[in-house]
């Protein structure tokens, strides 16, 4: 593989937790931190189990509990509703900074693993049984979701949004990296350096080997910038799951579907076009 581009002398770095806009910082209480780091860890194992889940019914099973990780942010930490009252950008960095301690924390199965998961499957076969999956997971959460409209009492806005949002990220962030696997063209270093690497993928769109402006998160580097405008994006469509009854349900499982499964074909495209491992 490619070796992976990055800027001169520089390691993946995660996000400072008190970065706002490019080269800006506000105070973050400890208790703020402590809770930040809870909310993506839950996130990370949410998308991690939804997505593995071999049966649709479990599948929307584990998405219910996306309302009790909803209402844990709404309780523990009023940052995220704060940065989105300042602004798509503040709102942005806030979940741009936990993505970057959710991606560490995904579960991503190697290509041996797969293989064994999957046996008798060719590469292309085991893709397309990736790709369904992280699918269903995304269109399950969104359903979820759009279901917490109907409740007496439902999680506060816009901790729907933000869980939502990380929920989905992570589930195909988590694609990313497993479609690279079963490819055979793994990202290179460390566990944190790899997801970084994935993350950067998925903010482009693109295989690892040709995601351009280097692999380095922070504040104001070329790709926290493409992140926070992916994240944006992202949050915006996940705005489509709270419409009235459970038309947002349907709008949001029908929108993730296609977006996870749209995403899955660009990598898929980006794999297949490079000259490597692939048998």
């Amino acid at each position: 593989m490619a070796e992976m581009q990055g800027e001169p002398g520089g390691q993946p770095v995660a996000p400072d937790h008190a970065t706002a806009d490019d080269g800006a910082a506000y105070d973050v209480p400890a208790g703020d931190v402590a809770a930040d780091d809870m909310i993506a860890e839950q996130a990370a194992e949410l998308a991690t189990e939804v997505s593995e889940a071999k049966a649709p019914p479990d599948q929307r099973r584990l998405a219910g509990s996306l309302a009790e990780m909803a209402r844990f942010g709404a309780r523990a930490t009023g940052r995220g509703a704060r940065a989105a009252r300042r602004g798509v950008g503040a709102g942005s960095s806030w979940l741009a900074a936990q993505v970057a301690v959710m991606a560490p924390r995904l579960r991503v199965r190697d290509r041996a693993a797969l293989q064994a998961q999957f046996p008798g499957l060719s590469t292309e076969d085991i893709a397309d049984a990736l790709v369904e999956g992280a699918s269903r997971a995304s269109a399950a959460v969104g359903a979820a979701v759009g279901a917490w409209a109907v409740l007496p009492i439902p999680p506060a806005f816009p901790a729907e949004i933000v869980a939502e949002t990380l929920a989905l990220v992570g589930i195909e962030i988590k694609l990313v990296a497993e479609l690279h696997e079963v490819y055979g063209l793994p990202a290179s270093g460390n566990v944190a350096e790899r997801m970084t690497a994935y993350v950067a993928a998925w903010a482009h769109r693109r295989g690892v080997f040709l995601v351009p402006g280097g692999l380095v998160l922070a504040a104001g580097s070329p790709l926290v910038r493409r992140l926070r405008l992916r994240l944006a994006v992202r949050a915006g469509r996940s705005a489509f799951s709270l419409g009235p009854l459970l038309t947002g349900a349907i709008a949001g499982a029908m929108l993730n579907r296609r977006e996870t499964r749209r995403l899955g074909r660009d990598i898929r495209s980006d794999l297949r076009r490079h000259p490597g491992p692939v048998s």
